[in-house]
């Protein structure tokens, strides 16, 4: 996530962006393409396994989507994904957020999302699950550089020279900017800091 700082009538503010390279998907990912069931054995709370897990994420896709993680590193260069219909469909794995999160992915534009992937990106907070106003997966391609702007919630094809517009996070977003579910509660007062 990159912030930027804006000057508006003498007063300094703060603005979320993410921006960078996006990998394009179809409709119906599912958690098992996100990540695949053999690799459900890495314990995501232990460092060394959170980034192992993370180097696998989208290692069941089809080889016609090229490759997500370059051959020999753990990280991907595609820190945004454009998907179509009913991404994270299949079971209810958290593993699949967080194995994009450990990836190096921070947000997901998508046309529309099975409801418990949702929930998982939200619960969490690895990476801030946006919907799309319209069908992007058709008009984009894998490499262009965009940015998404939370504040507008706007998403900007910079290669294209294009904006679109996305549904607002609404109540998701600060849960997510927490870092998921009991950090925001913690942080909230809901359940005390000891």
């Amino acid at each position: 996530m990159y912030d930027f700082f804006i000057e508006k009538s003498g007063e300094i503010l703060m603005k979320k962006v993410i921006r960078g390279a996006i990998f394009v998907l179809e409709d119906n990912i599912d958690t098992d393409q996100i990540i695949p069931a053999e690799y459900l054995t890495l314990v995501p709370s232990k460092p060394d396994e959170y980034e192992k897990l993370g180097s696998y994420a989208l290692a069941g896709l089809p080889d016609s989507y090229g490759r997500f993680i370059v051959p020999g590193k753990i990280k991907t260069d595609y820190p945004i994904i454009v998907a179509g219909e009913n991404f994270g469909c299949g079971s209810s794995r958290e593993h699949a957020p967080i194995a994009l999160g450990a990836s190096g992915v921070q947000a997901v534009v998508a046309q529309s999302y099975a409801r418990i992937f949702f929930r998982n990106c939200t619960a969490t907070g690895e990476l801030y699950p946006w919907e799309s106003e319209q069908r992007l997966c058709e008009q984009f391609k894998t490499g262009q550089e965009v940015s998404i702007l939370f504040e507008t919630h706007q998403l900007i094809n910079h290669s294209l020279n294009k904006t679109f517009d996305l549904k607002p996070l609404g109540d998701v977003e600060p849960v997510i900017d927490a870092g998921g579910i009991f950090a925001y509660a913690r942080q909230t007062g809901m359940i005390p800091v000891r």
